[in-house]
């Protein structure tokens, strides 16, 4: 099969499409040939040497962490699926290849009238932010979200998803303006271009936001406190900022924050199964009913990756980039 794989570590040039063997599944997997995978701003972490795959170093090192396609085979005990189904799901690495391997658990059914390229744009984004939201974040309805880098494919995702489980008001903020009126189609009631703290507070008549979604990181850690209601949560995904800030304990005390942390790639199989079989029963229904789609910016073959790459980079995207496989 074709894959991408990391040889060394550097810029976008060090992604090499190479052929390598064909992979077999164990006896609860299933072999899928991917039609389509995604990109995430930990693939780009990934190409520079920042983010490892969990476990030993593999054989070759394929980034990866989502894919689309059909079930070509599977192993003597996978019961629930059959070659021929479409299917799509998380991985901890290997999505750009022309296969993978992955337990039975961690699959989902593409619901009929979903595109294979919108399907492949799903699992990273929409499970993360499903658990930022609900697990770590304890949204609860009527509750006021802020969302940051609200363009991005995870902050489309949770805006979406904060919409359909019944937010009271949606903040987004981004530092590109003209991806500020997007925000709104997409289902946030109010963009926010630059310093958001006042206008959270002030739209919210003084009490703030109940659950934060940070991808930022340190240059908005402050902000997030002033912007936050009582008993507030505020989640950490990632830190795209800086990981270093000064953390303002007596706001912390006061207003009895929750600061957390979360990460899905690290995560035991174990989790990612039980998020794989809950999110196909609270959210897969509305994504099938058409409550709920993902937003794709635009798609590039797989000899394009280093171009899609650089894409990334620049901070083009509204939403997901999709990689064509087959």
């Amino acid at each position: 099969m074709r894959a991408v794989v990391l040889e060394q570590y550097g810029g976008p040039e060090v992604l090499t499409l190479r052929d390598v063997p064909d992979l077999e599944p164990g006896r609860n997997e299933a072999r899928v040939a991917v039609a389509a995978t995604a990109l995430n701003r930990a693939d780009l972490l990934q190409r520079v040497g920042k983010y490892p795959p969990p476990g030993p170093k593999p054989e070759f090192e394929i980034p990866g962490l989502e894919f689309a396609g059909t079930v070509e085979k599977v192993g003597p005990e996978v019961a629930g699926w059959k070659p021929g189904d479409r299917v799509f799901g998380l991985l901890a690495g290997g999505g750009y290849a022309e296969q993978v391997v992955t337990h039975e658990r961690l699959l989902m059914r593409v619901p009929d009238g979903l595109r294979i390229e919108e399907a492949a744009a799903i699992p990273e984004a929409y499970f993360t932010a499903f658990d930022a939201l609900t697990e770590k974040g304890v949204f609860r309805p009527g509750d006021a979200v802020l969302v940051h880098a609200g363009g991005s494919g995870v902050g489309t995702a949770a805006i979406q998803l904060a919409r359909l489980m019944g937010a009271g008001r949606i903040f987004a903020t981004t530092r590109t303006p003209k991806k500020a009126p997007r925000l709104g189609d997409v289902g946030a009631d109010r963009p926010i271009v630059g310093d958001f703290a006042e206008i959270v507070t002030q739209e919210t008549g003084g009490r703030g936001a109940d659950v934060i979604l940070d991808f930022v990181g340190a240059p908005y850690l402050e902000e997030n406190l002033a912007a936050a209601a009582l008993e507030a949560r505020i989640v950490v995904i990632s830190f795209l900022g800086g990981s270093h800030a000064n953390l303002p304990l007596s706001e912390m005390l006061r207003k009895r924050l929750r600061l957390v942390g979360t990460t899905l790639r690290t995560r035991p199989v174990e989790q990612k199964m039980a998020l794989t079989q809950r999110f196909a029963r609270e959210v897969l229904p509305a994504i099938a009913a058409g409550r709920v789609r993902p937003v794709i910016d635009r798609a590039f073959r797989l000899d394009e990756i280093a171009e899609a790459h650089r894409y990334m980079e620049a901070n083009r995207n509204f939403g997901k980039i999709v990689i064509a496989i087959r």
